[in-house]
């Protein structure tokens, strides 16, 4: 009777809001030790290590022991962690100082409730959960100013696997 489609005018009946059916923390897969070229639907990486049996790639468990620093988790930014996290890198830093906003929706990876959070912590939290074995090293840093900058240069030195290397 008179009501919009979608809207309610029950009494004491909160917003709808959209949550996930399972907190990403703590839940999932564990860590894998070893990559896997046997072909199950339980196994993240038999699709990748086909190109090992192709022979498209020699050593695809390589790219474990690689680590990558993305600065600016945006438009790009935050495609190249997303894929590179699906296919196993070793380690991924991240710098970002933005924040996360509903416009940025249309066309990044970021969901609706981390509206607000930090690029790189809502990054974090959405990495995680798609692949544990990931290490992850997140920065929510203006680069442009000279202390940050230094910060930048120096994990660009030393931010590889061992901590030591590039």
């Amino acid at each position: 009777k008179g009501k919009e489609k979608g809207k309610s005018k029950g009494k004491g009946k909160a917003k709808a809001e959209w949550r996930p059916k399972v907190e990403v923390e703590g839940l999932g897969r564990k860590k894998i030790a070893e990559m896997s070229m046997e072909v199950r639907d339980d196994n993240p990486y038999s699709r990748l290590m086909a190109l090992k049996r192709m022979g498209v790639v020699e050593n695809y468990e390589k790219i474990r022991t690689f680590s990558v620093l993305i600065v600016g988790i945006g438009g790009v930014g935050s495609v190249v962690a997303e894929m590179l996290t699906r296919c196993g890198i070793g380690k991924l830093l991240l710098f970002d100082y933005d924040k996360v906003e509903l416009a940025n929706m249309n066309r990044l990876f970021y969901r609706p409730e981390q509206s607000g959070m930090s690029k790189v912590d809502a990054s974090l939290a959405t990495l995680k959960g798609i692949n544990p074995d990931v290490e992850f090293e997140a920065y929510n840093k203006n680069i442009t100013t000279n202390e940050n900058y230094e910060h930048l240069l120096g994990r660009i030195k030393n931010g590889g696997m061992d901590g030591k290397s590039p």
